[in-house]
């Protein structure tokens, strides 16, 4: 499997079947669904879905989320990572989106601003981009604060399927390399 980008704690690698078990924590915990519609899966066929969607991106972009893995004892935390965005959304079609999820008993440490970082690293240094997009709920405190901690711009409040979302630019000229790694 290959492995996307290291930090002091962290490797992001591409998700693989094998990740089912992790992915179902993460994905059928309702608190991790709070700000995302509050649908969580029921099953781990859903994930088999999930974790195949994800593979395709892999394919057809080049790019998708990556596994987030706790270094010190090698355990599946969640996901990160970049997703070319082909569908419309707020007006933008075709750009590249930030995101993160992660298990709730990694929540608070610090794990998603590392992740997100790495993420923006590669975006800008590997793939060479010069701008990337992320979407908050505009409750989800926790992810706004990320966001802008990275050193996203807020751009706009839109709605996006009846929820009120904040949409976040970032451009590889304002982007700070050396602060924030």
């Amino acid at each position: 499997m290959k492995i996307y980008a290291e930090t002091e704690r962290l490797i992001l690698r591409e998700i693989v079947p094998t990740d089912i078990d992790g992915m179902f924590e993460l994905d059928s915990d309702p608190e991790v669904h709070k700000y995302l519609g509050n649908n969580p899966i029921k099953d781990k066929g859903q994930v088999a879905a999930i974790i195949d969607f994800i593979r395709k991106q892999y394919f057809e972009h080049g790019i998708g989320r990556w596994a987030v893995i706790e270094k010190q004892k090698n355990e599946f935390m969640g996901w990160a990572g970049l997703k070319y965005i082909t569908e419309e959304t707020n007006g933008h079609r075709d750009y590249y989106d930030l995101g993160y999820r992660l298990i709730r008993r990694y929540w608070g440490k610090g794990f998603a601003t590392e992740a997100a970082i790495a993420s923006l690293d590669y975006g800008f240094k590997e793939l060479g981009l010069d701008e990337m997009y992320a979407i908050a709920d505009c409750q989800n405190n926790g992810s706004n604060k990320i966001l802008t901690k990275v050193g996203f711009a807020f751009i706009e409040v839109f709605d996006l399927d009846a929820v009120n979302c904040n949409w976040y630019r970032i451009d590889k000229q304002s982007y700070d390399f050396e602060s924030l790694a």
